[in-house]
């Protein structure tokens, strides 16, 4: 049944409130993380420090400042930052609203009020906001859709008043800078006037979203048309680029998969699902479900990451999957998850939620350090060389091998941000007939009618208890993901036996006050094989321990053994603290000829002693210090032995 709570989509505190759906997400506030959990101790760091770091180098960079020139009338020529810096002051106001609306703060909603005043003020007339283009001394307003990112900074803008209608302030400030913005694009770019598109898509999703939180229909009529008018050959292409980066080559509807700019293309995906659930558009919301799996059983890393390509951060060809250069832009799995979300709100499909787990271990929880103050812009399944010693200062590159403070392009930090701040609303859905535990972490949840206290150790543990405490009174089936690798799965319920639970659903019915249900996954380490059209591992092994990715760091080899000399028996590891220990065995090097680094001899493991190694959960890599790192390691061939008969 199709759930209708257009009502709703005001005071829930949600990300995404379609008008239409099979099951929506609880708010921020109703699941209370417990702090010392894998994400309560993440989204405490991002709270604490995450958040104000992001606002000091912003500040320090001049990218505010910006603002403030734009208000007083002052030097433009002095505009710091690349064209879409604006946005990153707009991604990080959602996360601080979210986060307001999950922890009220009064020194950071001091902090958030101060900042949207400064925004505000560079706000002009019409509605217009940006600080790059069309003032005094610059390119007049959109005269560079292609690479100016104008609608893409106001998109997010949209997305910040977003969260900050729904967590309680639908008066604020900000909300209303934002709904001049929004009623200005409608104006210069709806139908009969401006027929382009913005070469970086997000106003789509944007659009959708305010007019849902904002009640404003012709929003979501003015995300149809970008939609629609995307894959026309609108936009001027570039030097070195070409229609598909900007998914400009071939209408969204007609596409086959994901392409060009990972995060362009994710993003704009995610838009046109909402466009197509709040239209009734069943054709264009298949053509990306189909778009969707595609991408996914060829175009996607075994951490979830998406995009193969440094030349364009895109998506490469079909089974193009280098783990060393893996490009994986964090930011791509941050749009991953927000399109996998609203596919699964309108579907109710377990695959969704499934990628969703995959990549937030694997990507998103892998971006920041353990302090919150450094973070991995590209994340590559194998580091052939250990970076540099830490970065302390902006780092001009997407990659290196060590977190940094801060990029010249600095949109990870704040998609971070925003995503940690509102991780609860992705963990548990509702739908007509109950409720559905997503993902797995301790705390306690209050929503709907239904209380419930979660215990778990989880990734570190299999094993999650549920207590009820209340129900609603109607739909009382409880749910559970059984994640697809969980082979083994058991559920017990009260004092009955153990169930089999396959992956998947299982669901619990007549759940009442006081019914404990108690999940057990196995979590042992397994060995995971590449797809034989993936050239680039294609004889290679992964192990997974649970929803992890694990990895080989070089720091834990003996001296004088690289990363790129061992390979590994396919034999099942064993479980070493939250990783896994395996035995790996030095290959004997075969020189090539002096000319070219190939020869007519086979590479064969050496016929020494195998010697243990520990492989760590892959989200940990570098925060021991600098270290080369493999995800995949080659299966090893034992040389035959010449006595055997």
């Amino acid at each position: 049944m199709v759930l209708e709570h257009a009502s709703t989509a005001v005071t829930r505190a949600v990300p995404v409130a379609p008008v239409t759906a099979r099951a929506h997400g609880l708010d921020v506030a109703a699941f209370r993380v417990d702090a010392e959990g894998f994400w309560g101790r993440r989204q405490a760091v991002n709270a604490e420090a995450t958040l104000a770091h992001c606002l000091e180098w912003m500040d320090r960079l001049g990218w505010l400042a910006n603002f403030d020139r734009v208000a007083d009338g002052g030097p433009l020529d002095e505009r710091t930052g690349w064209v879409f810096s604006d946005s990153e002051i707009y991604k990080l106001l959602e996360a601080m609203a979210w986060e307001l609306g999950r922890a009220p703060d009064p020194a950071l909603e001091a902090t958030f009020g101060d900042l949207v005043d400064r925004v505000a003020r560079a706000q002009d007339d019409d509605g217009y906001l940006g600080t790059a283009f069309g003032h005094p001394g610059q390119a007049p307003r959109y005269s560079d859709l292609s690479m100016g990112h104008e609608l893409y900074n106001m998109g997010h803008l949209l997305q910040a008043a977003v969260a900050r209608a729904r967590t309680g302030a639908p008066d604020d400030r900000l909300v209303e800078v934002a709904r001049r913005a929004a009623d200005h694009i409608c104006r210069e770019f709806g139908a009969g006037a401006r027929e382009g598109v913005c070469g970086h898509a997000e106003i789509e999703v944007a659009l959708a979203e305010a007019g849902r939180a904002f009640g404003e229909r012709r929003y979501l009529e003015q995300a149809r048309l970008f939609v629609e008018r995307r894959g026309r050959g609108s936009l001027p292409v570039p030097p070195l680029q070409s229609p598909e980066y900007f998914q400009d080559d071939v209408p969204v509807r007609e596409a086959h998969t994901l392409r060009g700019h990972a995060v362009r293309a994710l993003y704009l995906s995610a838009g046109a699902v909402d466009v197509a659930v709040d239209t009734g558009d069943d054709e264009l919301l298949a053509a990306l479900e189909r778009q969707w799996r595609h991408t996914v059983a060829r175009r996607t890393y075994l951490t979830g990451g998406m995009g193969s390509r440094h030349q364009d951060e895109g998506f490469g060809d079909d089974w193009e999957l280098p783990a060393d250069r893996a490009y994986c832009e964090t930011c791509a799995g941050v749009a991953s998850i927000m399109l996998a979300w609203r596919l699964f709100l309108h579907t109710g499909d377990v695959v969704y939620p499934d990628l969703i787990e995959r990549t937030l271990f694997n990507v998103v929880a892998t971006s920041p350090g353990d302090d919150g103050r450094s973070f991995f812009y590209a994340n590559p399944l194998h580091q052939r060389e250990a970076g540099a010693l830490a970065i302390d200062g902006v780092n001009t590159r997407a990659e290196g091998g060590v977190r940094a403070p801060w990029f010249e392009v600095s949109c990870c930090p704040t998609n971070v941000a925003r995503t940690l701040a509102s991780l609860s609303a992705y963990a548990l859905a509702s739908d007509d007939e109950g409720l559905i535990v997503l993902q797995y972490a301790a705390g306690e949840v209050d929503a709907d009618g239904w209380r419930l206290r979660i215990d778990t150790r989880y990734p570190d543990d299999g094993r999650v208890r549920i207590t009820v405490r209340d129900v609603p009174v109607g739909g009382t089936r409880l749910r559970l993901r059984i994640p697809s690798w969980a082979d083994g799965a058991v559920v017990t319920v009260d004092d009955a036996g153990p169930l089999v639970a396959v992956p998947g659903w299982f669901d619990v019915d007549d759940v009442i006050p006081g019914t404990t249900v108690e999940l057990d996954v196995p979590l042992h380490p397994r060995l995971t094989f590449p797809d034989d059209r993936i050239d680039a591992v294609r004889g290679g092994v992964a192990i997974e321990r649970g929803p992890l990715v694990l990895c080989l760091e070089s720091i834990d080899l003996p001296a004088g053994v690289s990363i790129d000399e061992v390979s590994m028996s396919p034999v099942r590891p064993q479980s070493f603290a939250d990783g896994a220990r395996a035995e790996v065995i030095p290959r004997r090097r075969v020189s090539g000829s002096e000319t070219l680094p190939y020869t007519a001899t086979p590479p064969r493991a050496t016929s020494g002693r195998p010697f243990p190694v520990t492989f760590v959960p892959y989200h940990r890599w570098a925060e021991r210090g600098p270290t080369a790192m493999r995800v995949f390691v080659p299966v090893h061939v034992l040389e035959e032995d010449p006595a055997a008969p």
